[in-house]
């Protein structure tokens, strides 16, 4: 009880963690603007992390690697620690028990990116019925344009159905393929036991 509870906390906070770098990562890839409060705020509270990286990692073809290495490192952290803690045990010693760690880091990294598209996309489907005008829209828009844009045609009514459709997709990617790959990579890491 006391292991789950610890695990559950440790994913939470470290979930979080990555969850604001990678939006941080997206917001300076969708050039959202500097001086609203939501960069602002996510500006504050991943500079302890990401501006320390920056002295050894550079910008990447002008994408924010220091970001996007800082949100692996969480992810990786929080994933070695809650196998450490778990009640079987690994060998972690064995190179294959850190290629199955990283390659579930990555794993995850990935489900949240889509787990943030998902609520970009809900919370800017809300507003466009209750505030369009909303000062959030622009940047919600910026994030999610690349990915509602080949859709944009399945309109029904006056009625866009671009978010239902990436929506869909988006959940059918992490039924499927991401759970597949996630055993998968957990079976990898149990051979190293």
């Amino acid at each position: 009880m006391l292991l789950e509870t610890l695990q559950f906390l440790l994913q939470t906070v470290g979930g979080l963690l990555s969850l604001v770098l990678l939006m941080r990562f997206y917001l300076q890839l969708a050039r959202a603007p500097h001086k609203h409060p939501l960069t602002q705020f996510v500006m504050a509270v991943t500079n302890f992390a990401v501006l320390r990286l920056r002295r050894v990692v550079p910008a990447w073809h002008g994408y924010d690697s220091a970001s996007l290495l800082a949100a692996f490192l969480v992810t990786l952290l929080v994933t070695s620690l809650s196998v450490a803690i778990s009640v079987m045990p690994y060998d972690f010693a064995h190179p294959q028990t850190w290629l199955g760690l990283v390659l579930l880091s990555l794993l995850e990294l990935f489900r949240q990116s889509l787990n943030l598209l998902s609520g970009a996309i809900i919370v800017q489907a809300i507003l466009s019925w209750v505030s369009p005008y909303n000062a959030i829209s622009p940047i919600l828009d910026a994030l999610t344009r690349p990915y509602l844009k080949p859709f944009r045609a399945a309109n029904v009514g006056g009625v866009d159905l671009s978010p239902l459709i990436v929506l869909l997709i988006i959940q059918v990617l992490q039924m499927l393929p991401l759970r597949a790959l996630e055993q998968l990579f957990l079976m990898q890491l149990k051979m190293a036991v």
